[in-house]
């Protein structure tokens, strides 16, 4: 299992490689929480994404003589991944499925992955990434059961307790529980009281349905703002459905449509691009989701890699399309 020296540990490995990243406070969301509210930039990584951490420690562990790695990825995991295997002169090739946006697929070939486009979900992808690791001998890095890769997500939390160490709730948005369960852990191991709730979509999250049925399970994928969140956790699971299970007090899952008003408000009142995985703890609050705590809340804006042609239609107020549904355009009211 990861321990808070894991993390610890996770952190001198990846410096100077993922930046330590600033926490800013939010005047809009404070306002609408009635306490201070944080948002972690992990937007201001080189590849834009906390994925960074994780891959970088990851790869940092693998046995001498390596010579190329696999993973499967809803875009920012492969490019993080990617990213670190360039630094280590390492072939990279990342299996994702067909949901994928176009945009994460060609930000990860413009940085020197090899893609492998496979299926309709995740799990396709990581079927696919298994094999490449057994037959062709590469080293599958997993994007969230793997204890480096939680790690080294799990100093994001280290970070934020460090800035805030009275800070009484932390909202992370929900996957495969790689960043959930690192954060939780680093968390609730320097202040065992603090709340930590997940937070993803309403629909095809698969961490939420695990853990409710008790076990990993697998669910339908569908197009979403928070394309990232999207994705199975492996019936196999080992590492971050335990912990998860463990550390996280609640989930809290919320609408496209409260996804995509937390994107205007995230952008018109803080200036800020985010992608709609990023914006999920900022819309469980505005959607009126949370019970504010008496004391700081943060949430992690984990990545800036948005469509910007779909990014300019949710601002701009106008329609938006997500496979079978329709998002009806609405101009930016707080």
């Amino acid at each position: 299992m990861v321990t808070l020296a894991n993390i610890l540990a996770a952190r001198a490995t990846i410096a100077g490689i993922a930046e330590k990243t600033p926490l800013l406070q939010s005047d809009f969301l404070s306002k609408a929480a009635g306490q201070p509210f944080y948002l972690k930039l992990e937007t201001m990584q080189p590849i834009g994404a906390f994925k960074l951490r994780g891959a970088v420690n990851a790869l940092a562990h693998l046995p001498e003589g390596t010579r190329g790695v696999t993973c499967c990825s809803t875009g920012n995991h492969g490019r993080g991944v990617a990213y670190a295997a360039r630094r280590a002169g390492m072939q990279a090739l990342i299996c994702m499925s067909a949901l994928v946006p176009d945009t994460k697929r060609q930000a990860i070939q413009a940085i020197g992955g090899t893609l492998r486009i496979v299926g309709q979900s995740q799990d396709d992808a990581l079927r696919e990434s298994q094999r490449l690791a057994q037959e062709e001998g590469l080293a599958e890095i997993s994007p969230f059961d793997n204890p480096h890769v939680i790690a080294g997500q799990g100093t994001i939390g280290l970070e934020i307790l460090e800035a805030v160490p009275d800070a009484a709730l932390l909202l992370v948005p929900l996957s495969g529980g790689g960043l959930a369960a690192g954060v939780a852990l680093a968390a609730k191991a320097i202040n065992p009281a603090i709340r930590v709730v997940g937070i993803s979509m309403d629909r095809g999250a698969a961490m939420h349905a695990s853990l409710q049925a008790g076990h990993p399970v697998e669910v339908t994928e569908h197009v979403s703002l928070a394309d990232s969140l999207g994705g199975g956790i492996g019936l196999s699971n080992q590492l971050s459905f335990p912990l998860c299970r463990k550390w996280l007090d609640d989930v809290v899952l919320v609408t496209e449509e409260e996804i995509l008003h937390a994107m205007q408000a995230l952008y018109f009142e803080d200036g800020l691009v985010a992608e709609g995985a990023s914006v999920v703890g900022s819309a469980a609050l505005l959607s009126g989701k949370l019970s504010a705590p008496k004391g700081p809340i943060a949430t992690i804006l984990t990545g800036r890699n948005v469509d910007m042609a779909v990014f300019t239609r949710i601002v701009g107020g106008q329609d938006v399309v997500l496979g079978d549904l329709k998002l009806r355009g609405r101009a930016y009211a707080a």
